[in-house]
């Protein structure tokens, strides 16, 4: 019963002599500073993933004035006005990076990618022709087939589209790209593949299954795919596939499909009936 106590008074013993020695204090101090460091990483990472997109802005914006020096945070600040879709913002806080002396391959990547979503496309491929071949990551090889798409350089496009696909465990998103990239093209059958995988790899991916009743209803497959969706997922399903047979003049198919979209809705779909409504009065 007398071990805790006396456990105790030989830790404050020990805390009272490390606090006479000169060394132990630096040693103490090292250990929080270790510490710290550790806090701050895990800290960052929230920011940059779980926390609000602006939340993480006004962190990393703090911090960075607050040490200039760091380059880790000034990188934190570019990715977090991305997810905040602050896209020309962070592509200035990229442009500063990209000058650092310390600055790597893949910040000029992100600098890439922050003028994509800006709309800067030519400025974006100058971007990534600085960075050397042998940088082969998926990120780099997404936008570089988002590049050559827009610039409807399809040789190119497609394999840069299949690299990145091997590059990540999770392709679903580029997988989408791919096939609407062959769906603007005509291909309607390998678009219809390709979103077809996609929703394979991510059940949760809408856009992947409304993208692949667009492609199958330019086929004139007017009945819904076989895959996983919720009732309301169904009913716009149904009404995009409406759409896509009145626009090739399949008028009375449209119809039918517009009023199962209104059926199937659990609640009232609005959308599916003032198409209905504009139908009627033609």
């Amino acid at each position: 019963m007398r071990h805790p106590v006396i456990v105790a008074m030989a830790l404050a013993g020990t805390i009272a002599l490390a606090g006479c020695q000169k060394p132990g204090d630096t040693e103490v101090k090292r250990a929080l500073d270790s510490v710290n460091v550790i806090d701050e990483s895990n800290l960052n990472d929230i920011m940059l993933t779980v926390a609000d997109p602006n939340e993480a802005v006004t962190y990393f914006r703090r911090a960075s004035t607050a040490n200039p020096e760091r380059l880790d945070l000034q990188r934190g600040l570019g990715r977090s006005l991305v997810r905040a879709r602050r896209t020309a913002e962070a592509a200035s806080v990229f442009a500063t990076i990209v000058k650092h002396p310390d600055a790597g391959n893949e910040d000029r990547v992100d600098y890439a990618d922050a003028l994509i979503r800006s709309g800067e496309w030519k400025r974006a491929a100058a971007q990534l022709d600085k960075v050397p071949p042998t940088h082969e990551t998926f990120k780099r090889y997404r936008l570089e087939a988002m590049i050559a798409d827009s610039e409807k350089d399809w040789k190119r496009a497609d394999s840069f589209y299949e690299t990145a696909v091997g590059l990540t465990t999770k392709p679903a998103g580029v997988l989408n790209n791919w096939g609407y990239s062959k769906l603007t093209r005509g291909q309607y059958d390998s678009a219809e593949k390709l979103f077809v995988q996609a929703i394979t790899y991510d059940e949760s991916l809408f856009t992947a299954k409304n993208n692949l009743v667009l492609a199958r209803g330019a086929q004139g497959k007017y009945q819904l795919p076989v895959i996983p969706m919720t009732q309301t997922e169904q009913a716009q399903l149904l009404h995009t596939l409406a759409l896509s047979a009145i626009k090739k003049g399949d008028v009375a198919t449209g119809k039918t499909l517009l009023e199962e979209a209104i059926h199937t809705h659990p609640q009232h779909f609005e959308a599916a009936v003032r198409s209905l409504r504009t139908l009627e009065k033609t």
